[in-house]
């Protein structure tokens, strides 16, 4: 038994009787509820500091961009909110407005308690917020805040600041702001300047379809724009068209000339792009919405800060480079020979310039840099053949067989129709030659050379598993970024890193919104990577590359891509593209040249070898002006194979046809 200080002990542990712990409980739930609605008070208290009148005023916050040295390089505040009374807005497209984002609009007093529960829900079996049950008036709210976070705690302040605003404002003056104030898309805010912008007129003389499209648009401007998305854009409408004719707004016979209307736009009007370097700018904007999950809309007018990876010495050599139209092709009267530009630092991925234009540059303009998808052509064998074809066995001396050669039915040509007999690799890649490079992925097998290219990032297509691969034939293409991406293993011993411009973004009150995301992925080995290195060395010391080069070690390939093969271009000679590709120890850089439009009246007469080559040296020259000479790194395990190694062609027997 127990002695009595034992029983002490018992008696002051274990609450006695029933009674105690009702007690204890209700004890422990009163400071537990005191302590919600203190946190609740606080929250309230902070949700009352907002001030709602800024709706009726909007003033929207500039972007700041700053390079990698954090100095400021551009301030964007491109917004114009045009407003328009609630009288001049048709009821058609207030009935389709509201039935798409808020069909209870009319009955709630700033929040769905149904809309809640629904999303609560969702989101419960999700594990997360994947769906706000925003009313109109949230969402109004939520201009005043201007932020991607999806917490209960924003959502909280956002329905105290919503029933603030249903106190002040009645429902169509709520609407009128609301419809005054969101984003369309395309840059503009506002439904009087979507109107404009969409269909040339103001939102009073929209027609029934048109008011449905626009009504499809503030869900995901981006998505379901028609000038980028018009099938999804007219999906969305035809569905917003539907919820018309079941409340009872439109008749069946107005909803079926309606949905068969196809969506006729205004030609959209380009507006020049003013400041410094534009199209670095609109990659940082795509890249934040992209790849970082920011909305358009908070980065045009939240007063953001990103900070880029742009270096001002590296993005002002290609932007005086490109200036010097000496440097480019001759173009024909009725179109601009075009290019675009890429430099990437390969230890990190960082992008530290990029131009993706000639001549004049519009706002959210078509960046060569980064959205041209073209054919690569010989830039290409590095990658696809060379790379892959070291790591299984062969060396800078393997023998080859240049000759006429027929694959199984597909008979590949050099690009100046003649051929050379024997030929080490080395001199396979540094001249260029198309049936060398085509016998080796032959024999080392094609899938070798795709999961190469998928490694580097390069996007292949199931119709790409061909031997025409070897050459740079893809059903796609690539671009600029790509190559320059794909390149930067062999400077920096076999390892990748994704190639990024934004190093973090904040608000404006400097709180931490995003980093940029990189990630390094080891390709192959550095042996491999150096061994690729030293042959393409001499594709600029002794190869179709001279142009290039920098009196300092400098590697890369040139490519070019031929006119298609098809009657419009029968008797005529010229390229289609013209790249080169090339690195140093400190910097890649990737050059595309031509002509944006296919036709026969729109030629280039240039090359890889030509042009394309002395773009790159030009901004290489300028870049590393400053930078100490340095070499490329040999990895302790290389070794350099001096003897000819014997390969054979695998087309050599039955399948081969010697040229006459």
């Amino acid at each position: 038994m127990y002695n009595a200080n034992e029983r002490l002990v018992l008696h002051m542990k274990l609450p006695q009787g029933k009674d105690q712990i009702i007690k204890s409980l209700l004890i422990a739930g009163g400071l537990l509820a005191s302590l919600l609605l203190i946190v609740l008070l606080g929250f309230t208290i902070n949700a009352f500091s907002v001030d709602i009148s800024v709706l009726e005023n909007p003033l929207p916050k500039p972007l700041i961009v700053y390079d990698k040295n954090d100095v400021v390089i551009s301030e964007r505040s491109t917004v114009n909110f045009a407003a328009v009374p609630i009288e001049t807005i048709p009821e058609v497209f207030k009935e389709a407005i509201t039935s798409v984002e808020d069909k209870r609009f009319y009955e709630h007093s700033g929040i769905d308690i149904r809309g809640i529960a629904r999303s609560l829900w969702r989101n419960t079996k999700a594990g997360e917020i994947v769906e706000g049950g925003s009313t109109i008036t949230q969402q109004l709210s939520k201009n005043l805040f201007l932020t991607t976070e999806q917490t209960y705690t924003r959502k909280f302040k956002e329905a105290i600041t919503a029933l603030r605003i249903e106190s002040k404002y009645s429902k169509d003056e709520i609407l009128e702001l609301y419809l005054n104030q969101i984003y369309f898309g395309e840059g503009v805010w506002g439904i009087q300047n979507a109107a404009q912008m969409y269909f040339g007129k103001d939102i009073d003389a929209v027609t029934l379809e048109e008011a449905a499209l626009l009504a499809a648009l503030p869900k995901a401007p981006t998505i379901y724009s028609p000038y980028k998305n018009y099938e999804i854009a007219k999906d969305r409408r035809d569905l917003i068209l539907g919820l018309l004719f079941e409340n009872g707004t439109i008749d069946e016979e107005k909803y079926d000339q309606a949905i068969a209307t196809d969506i006729v736009l205004r030609s959209k009007e380009l507006v020049e792009a003013s400041g410094s370097y534009p199209s670095y700018i609109d990659h940082v904007i795509d890249e934040a919405i992209n790849t970082l999950g920011l909305s358009e809309e908070l980065i045009l007018i939240g007063g953001l800060n990103i900070y880029t990876t742009l270096d001002p010495v590296v993005q002002n050599a290609i932007e005086t480079t490109y200036a010097n139209d000496a440097l480019f092709p001759e173009s024909n009267a009725d179109e601009l020979i075009q290019s675009g530009a890429i430099s990437i630092d390969p230890s990190t991925g960082a992008i530290r310039g990029l131009i993706g234009y000639r001549g004049q540059y519009y706002y959210r303009g078509y960046n060569r840099a980064t959205e041209l998808i073209r054919q690569p052509g010989s830039s290409l064998k590095p990658l696809a053949v060379y790379a892959p074809a070291i790591e299984n066995g062969y060396n800078k001396n393997s023998e080859l067989l240049d000759e006429e050669t027929d694959f199984n039915g597909y008979v590949p040509n050099n690009y100046d129709r003649t051929y050379h007999g024997k030929v080490t690799l080395y001199q396979a890649l540094i001249n260029s030659y198309n049936i060398p490079a085509v016998a080796v992925l032959n024999d080392i097998g094609i899938d070798k050379g795709i999961a190469f290219l998928e490694a580097v990032g390069i996007p292949v297509d199931k119709n790409d598993h061909n031997l025409s691969l070897a050459l740079g034939g893809m059903t796609n293409g690539v671009s600029p970024l790509e190559m320059a991406q794909a390149y930067s293993i062999f400077p920096n011993g076999g390892v990748m890193n994704t190639a990024h411009s934004i190093r973090k973004i904040t608000t404006n009150d400097g709180k931490l919104l995003a980093e940029g995301i990189t990630e390094s992925v080891t390709v192959t080995t550095p042996e491999v990577a150096y061994a690729m290195t030293d042959m393409l060395m001499g594709v600029i010391n002794e190869g179709t590359g001279t142009a290039a080069a920098l009196g300092r070690p400098v590697a890369g390939k040139t490519g070019t891509t031929e006119l298609p093969a098809i009657d419009t271009f029968e008797g005529l000679s010229g390229s289609r593209d013209a790249w080169f590709v090339g690195y140093t120890p400190e910097l890649v850089t990737a050059v595309w040249v031509g002509y944006d439009t296919l036709d026969p009246g729109l030629i280039m007469q240039s090359t890889g070898g030509s042009h394309p080559a002395s773009i790159f040296q030009s901004i290489m020259v300028k870049s590393l002006e400053n930078t100490p000479v340095s070499t490329f790194e040999i990895p302790k395990g290389y070794k350099d194979d001096t003897k000819p190694e014997k390969k054979e062609n695998p087309g050599k027997g039955k399948d081969k046809k010697k040229k006459n």
